[in-house]
């Protein structure tokens, strides 16, 4: 970037406040270490990792014990062991406080208003853990959910962790296929769903996806919760099913019980997009999403207990994961749950002034989509008490970082933020005691040693390459579901460079020492900011006589990325409109509203490699006009001519 002067810089007072700054001399007093800055303290974080990720438990306050090694195997990616003597519980950490004051709010669009205090949510919480423990549920088991971001969610999710259960969740728009491909694969024992949810001022219901989804689970119970006004009669209408209400109905609230477990238990399944196949389940231990989210939270956001943490997100986002944990400083969560511009693109404004938000998080595509609207919250809304905005999903464009501080708020902290389901949470991020510069986000995460290579394996500055982390960190996963000798997981991450993270994410460091993200350097699909896998749209579309096959790429188009879809038909067929509303119809049924292309086109041939597979990577460099330099590995390159013109791209 060629700016000459920063979008947003701390006040010399704001920096004296900022948490990260007590940090850094809590770290030089325990640890003798000279820290003037930032930078020394980063580089301190990343050099060595035992002395900081220590100060981090000690300085955040983990309840837990702590265990005489920081750090075994240090040097090993994967294999390294953070806290090998730990014994900790997540849900002991988040549910620390007590009494009537607010530990969650909650708005459905214009429909549900509810308020959750942390007596209440603890409450829910245990009545939930024991109805748990006596269907059966114990350590390592999964539970499940199909379920909007709402307080019930969190709740249990919170009596899963108090057992030391596995948690996994996706949002109520996914089809029952997508559903099936996630849970199917993890064998869940207990099942939470709502009775519908809304969108759009609707309601949408899941009846049907539900009966098919609950007879192909099998879990010994689902739960339906209640939102729609249906729980009732979709509970009696499944074969072994009872509403919230009844599920804790037998048993009265008491003091939660804990179980304290290693470090590394597993505390979370996330999936990936399914760029390649079913989505692979990637396992998150207690551990280390606690103790990244706490350091995320807390010293790049300045996260204080009683402040008020937003963000626009669903159940099958990690940013819910993230959020979730905003309970472990304390913090207040607004929660909402439906369309961002229902009625109209005021109402997450209007519920930031309300409730008076403090942190603001959100995606870039919302924040582009609040400007081509023509809104300014800046003078339509009272936003005095809200200090941060963060942004992720999608790189941020320059038009967007302006628009925050032209439209939004002038004396705001601007964090663009990028990481992602493979580690519950940011490789780089924003950093409250540096200038904000247009375009960019402004630095790696503590304790995360990032860096960009080119393809020789080589750090490179001010040149695109691969985003890497060099050294081992404690969110790392513990490995992927059902894949016993880890070859999956190495795989994912570890082929590329011997013994080095690749996240596969396209970045360049900045002349300020932040970075750009350029997207992703695999196929994954990025629509407004939210990952979407390929496959997902494959299995649907394949399944419909009139496709022969398909591949989609996402095209870099108006600040933003549009799916595009190309099908081979049948002989014969053509793709009319009633053909590409049908493509359409069975993308949304089946996958989400998400997976829906922009634009269907139909191509006489589809390039792939010799071994038969198409090659997403290559169509996409086409339509992008740039070269694809292995064309060598195609079976047919003669196909990629028939991408190059198409008047529909340009």
């Amino acid at each position: 970037m060629t700016d000459q002067k920063p979008l947003w810089a701390p006040s010399r007072e704001a920096i004296e406040s900022a948490t990260v700054t007590a940090f850094a001399r809590y770290c030089a007093q325990a640890t003798g270490q000279e820290l003037a800055d930032y930078d020394a303290l980063y580089d301190w974080s990343v050099n060595d990792r035992a002395a900081f990720w220590s100060c981090v438990w000690d300085f955040c306050g983990v309840t837990g014990e702590k265990g005489e090694r920081i750090l075994a195997n240090g040097d090993a990616m994967p294999g390294a062991a953070f806290f090998p003597d730990a014994q900790l519980n997540f849900a002991e950490n988040l549910l620390s406080c007590s009494g009537e004051g607010d530990a969650i709010i909650f708005r459905g669009e214009d429909k549900v208003r509810s308020r959750l205090s942390w007596d209440e949510l603890r409450s829910l919480v245990s009545r939930l853990q024991q109805a748990m423990r006596d269907l059966g549920v114990e350590q390592g088991d999964r539970v499940a959910a199909m379920m909007p971001n709402m307080p019930e969610t969190i709740a249990a999710m919170l009596a899963t962790a108090s057992i030391g259960a596995i948690w996994s969740s996706c949002s109520p728009d996914f089809g029952d296929k997508g559903v099936l491909d996630r849970f199917g694969q993890i064998e869940p024992k207990l099942f939470i769903s709502c009775d519908g949810y809304w969108y759009n001022g609707k309601k949408q219901d899941v009846s049907e996806k539900l009966k098919t989804v609950e007879k192909a689970l099998k879990p010994l119970k689902t739960v339906v919760i209640p939102y729609a006004g249906e729980a009732a009669d979709l509970a009696a209408a499944l074969d072994n099913a009872a509403t919230l209400s009844d599920f804790i109905a037998p048993f009265q609230s008491r003091d939660v019980v804990y179980t304290r477990l290693p470090f590394n238990h597993p505390l979370y399944i996330l999936f990936s997009s399914g760029t390649t196949g079913i989505p692979k389940c990637i396992v998150h231990s207690a551990g280390g999403t606690l103790l990244q989210h706490l350091k995320e939270q807390q010293l790049h956001c300045s996260l204080r207990p009683d402040e008020r943490l937003f963000y626009f997100t669903t159940c099958g986002w990690m940013m819910w994961n993230w959020l979730v944990s905003g309970l472990a400083s304390k913090a207040v969560l607004c929660l909402y749950d439906g369309s961002p511009f229902y009625p109209d693109g005021n109402i997450l404004f209007d519920y930031a002034a309300e409730e008076k938000f403090t942190i603001f998080g959100t995606s870039a595509k919302f924040i582009d989509a609040v400007r081509k609207a023509g809104l300014k919250p800046k003078t339509s809304h009272d936003l005095s008490t809200m200090r941060m905005m963060t942004s992720t999903g999608s790189p941020l464009s320059p038009e967007g970082f302006n628009f925050v501080y032209e439209g939004i708020k002038d004396d705001v902290h601007l964090a663009s933020i990028s990481g992602g389901t493979d580690i519950v949470s940011c490789f780089v991020l924003g950093v409250p005691v540096k200038p904000v510069w247009s375009g960019e986000i402004q630095g790696a995460g503590l304790g995360m040693a990032v860096d960009v290579w080119n393809e020789s394996g080589e750090p490179v500055r001010l040149e695109k390459g691969e985003l890497v982390c060099t050294r081992p960190f404690p969110c790392m996963p513990v490995g992927f579901w059902n894949d016993e000798d880890g070859s999956k997981y190495h795989s994912a991450y570890f082929d590329r460079f011997d013994n080095i993270w690749c996240h596969g994410d396209f970045a360049e460091w900045t002349g300020h020492g932040g970075m750009i993200i350029h997207g992703r350097s695999d196929a994954t699909l990025n629509p407004g900011g939210v990952r979407i896998g390929t496959a997902e749209i494959y299995n649907q579309v394949e399944q419909m006589d009139e496709v022969v096959e398909a591949i989609c790429i996402g095209q870099d188009w108006d600040d933003d990325v549009r799916v595009v879809l190309f099908v081979r038909l049948s002989d014969g067929v053509e793709l009319d409109e009633d053909l590409v509303r049908r493509i359409k119809s069975r993308i949304r049924t089946g996958a989400s509203p998400r997976h829906v292309p922009a634009v269907v086109l139909a191509v006489k041939d589809i390039p792939r490699t010799k071994s038969g597979k198409i090659t997403e990577l290559a169509v996409r460099d086409i339509v992008h006009g740039r070269e694809v330099k292995n064309k060598e590995a195609l079976a047919n390159p003669e196909a990629l001519e028939l991408f190059s013109d198409l008047e529909e791209l340009r």
